[in-house]
């Protein structure tokens, strides 16, 4: 009997081994003739067994993590190891209400006013209109006097969910195997609310806590999961009378939640009230003068349920941390479950800073959309890390530090191949943004390689005879206006240190007591005899100059820069303004190494927004100058940085 290749799956594989088969049994005959009814036989045979071969490798696919597809299989690994997948995310808004006139001070019924769950607001996004509700009762600060008439103070912003608010409501019938499937496959899970009342309860119920794990839970704890389950519904688990209280027959289930448009809610604002009061008697209250809505932040971090790649990256990740945040990377998986705008995260423990600062963890967060996380989501985040931290550990959340990659190329071609340089620069931009967009770049401790830049530049068009490339890092410094403050950027990469100074550059400024726009540059420590002293560091001044471009030094000893290091740090000084839009200075400098890497707290980025591409023609390659004496005289350039002042 012939050897048989029992992994091939394909059809004329499974067809010639059969053939081989066959040739080895004298009983059978014709089976190798192609009009022979044995060899349609052989076909149907052939073409079953790839059929179940290849329905069994996907059963097979299907059973792991890392392979599965379809998403009811991997949100059920993945619950299989306790992770519950993100639901959609409803884009959230705080607002201010104005004092609300409930009458004279005499009403004695009203001690405070309640702005009931559900709708609250209609706000407006590109030209959309969505409505925005809160899932749980809100009632006011306090009922204050003015004259004999009382007033409702919401002192505190109110947080609103984009989103419809809905309730269902199920009665328990333990002589059955049911199940509790809430109907719509948009909901926000943290907005829901379970109330559970028994069969002589007159109200809603008891309020019931949702939970994602089974850590201190006993046989009374009035507690619910929520778990994805099939078309991205969600089902609510109870306890089985061991962990969690068992539900009782007959008992009633109220379940309320909002169902939200997800990330198309973002950038909503220009709310108006829409909503509903009660007094401190639980009757209805209706306001004779108008609500008015003020806008605190509009309304963003909504998001998409989580997809599969997530749950597959995350799940494995969240589980190695069993729900604890000790090392990095538990706290990396946790906050991007937390905080489902999370892009990329950078966790750096208090002994790896400088100075080092034990007992602490800083952490910095890249959101999907935009640069900054907010004060209130930064609050949020913290809250909700207490529930995962250990004692003695306190977490600290900063802002994204980014380092710029700039490139300052001239590429050269051959204007008998080209169309136009204009077209050519169009096509460079167009490859160097797509590099840009590099999964090796975007991300804390991302890597720029200069040997991928300029040969993609080279292969972007075949008139392209050569490129020389130049690269430039960085930082851009928040100025506190009119107020004396310190400044500390670091690169995280070493200087080239040119003798002559001007390796740190940076945009326009103004300090207090001068008028000219100012910049920073450096002056390299050097010895008597004018060479580098070796202490690889420098001195910052703060320079401007005149129409003629004569310069004027403002302040001599501004700072100090270490080469080395790759850090800058700026002596106290009060900036009044800066040229750039909102308080930015942009401060840069040129790499040792072409090759830039990101410290594992700043996020890399290849800005192709500010850098500089010169296209000049070739020459050489188009015949004008058969020598090479035009081109090295008047079309020569170098990879080395220019004695310039200013950051162009």
């Amino acid at each position: 009997m012939p050897f048989t290749q029992f992994t091939s799956l394909d059809f004329d594989d499974i067809k010639a081994q059969i053939k081989d088969f066959l040739r080895s049994n004298s009983n059978f005959a014709d089976f190798d003739f192609e009009g022979s009814n044995f060899s349609v036989l052989i076909d149907t045979l052939a073409y079953n067994t790839y059929i179940n071969a290849f329905n069994a490798n996907l059963v097979a696919n299907e059973s792991f993590l890392d392979s599965a597809t379809v998403r009811e299989n991997v949100v059920s690994l993945a619950r299989n190891i306790g992770y519950i997948p993100r639901s959609k995310t409803a884009a959230t808004a705080t607002i201010r209400l104005n004092d609300i006139n409930v009458g004279t001070t005499n009403d004695s019924t009203t001690k405070f006013l309640k702005l009931r769950s559900g709708l609250v607001c209609v706000g407006s996004a590109e030209n959309t209109t969505y409505r925005f509700s809160i899932p749980d009762d809100v009632i006011s600060t306090r009922i204050k006097d003015v004259g004999g008439t009382s007033f409702a103070q919401f002192d505190d912003p109110i947080t609103i969910y984009e989103g419809t608010y809905l309730q269902r409501v199920y009665r328990v019938d333990t002589s059955q195997d049911q199940r509790y499937i809430i109907d719509s496959p948009n909901i926000d899970s943290s907005t829901l609310r379970v109330f559970v009342s028994g069969i002589s309860d007159t109200t809603i119920g008891r309020k019931y806590s949702m939970v994602d794990n089974i850590l201190n839970i006993d046989k009374n704890s009035e507690i619910f999961l929520a778990q994805e389950v099939q078309d991205e519904k969600y089902e609510i688990l109870f306890g089985d009378g061991l962990f969690g209280r068992k539900l009782e027959n007959n008992s009633v289930i109220t379940a309320r939640y909002i169902v939200t448009e997800g990330q198309t809610g973002n950038g909503a604002s220009n709310f108006s009230f829409q909503g509903s009061f009660t007094k401190s008697d639980d009757t209805l209250f209706t306001p004779t003068d108008t609500i008015t809505v003020s806008t605190v932040t509009n309304a963003s971090n909504g998001a998409e349920v989580e997809d599969l790649s997530s749950i597959k990256y995350f799940a494995p990740r969240l589980y190695s941390a069993q729900y604890r945040a000790v090392t990095p990377r538990d706290y990396e998986a946790i906050i991007g479950t937390i905080f489902p705008q999370t892009e990329s995260v950078a966790v750096v423990g208090g002994e790896e800073l400088d100075p080092p600062q034990f007992g602490k963890v800083q952490i910095s967060i890249k959101p999907k959309n935009g640069t900054f996380v907010s004060d209130f989501d930064k609050s949020q985040i913290k809250n909700k890390l207490k529930n995962y931290s250990i004692a003695g550990i306190n977490s600290e959340i900063v802002d994204l530090k980014i380092l710029y990659v700039e490139i300052d190329t001239t590429i050269y071609y051959n204007p008998s191949q080209i169309a136009s340089a204009a077209g050519l620069r169009s096509s460079v931009v167009e490859g160097l943004n797509e590099y840009a967009g590099n999964v090796e770049l975007n991300k804390f401790g991302g890597r720029f390689k200069y040997s991928k830049v300029s040969t993609l530049i080279d292969r972007i068009d075949n008139g392209i005879t050569s490129n020389i490339t130049k690269v430039i890092v960085r930082r851009d410094l928040k100025a506190l206006l009119n107020q004396f403050a310190q400044y500390e950027l670091c690169f995280g990469n070493k200087f080239n240190i040119n003798p002559a100074g001007f390796n740190v550059k940076s945009t326009g400024f103004t300090i207090n007591g001068f008028n000219d726009i100012a910049y920073i540059t450096d002056v390299p420590n050097k010895t008597a005899s004018g060479a580098l002293d070796g202490t690889e560091k420098g001195t910052l001044s703060i320079v401007s100059k005149n129409n003629r471009g004569e310069q004027r030094v403002i302040v001599k000893d501004a700072g100090m820069v270490d080469y080395k290091k790759g850090e800058v740090i700026l002596n106290t000084i009060n900036i009044t303004s800066t040229v750039n839009d909102n308080n930015i200075i942009e401060v840069q400098a040129f790499p040792e190494s072409n090759d830039v890497v990101g410290l594992k707290d700043l996020y890399l980025n290849f800005d192709v927004s500010k850098s500089t591409i010169n296209t000049i023609k070739d020459v050489i390659a188009s015949g004008e100058d058969v020598s090479g004496v035009l081109f090295t005289r008047d079309y020569y350039t170098s990879s080395y940085s220019n004695g310039d002042l200013e950051r162009k």
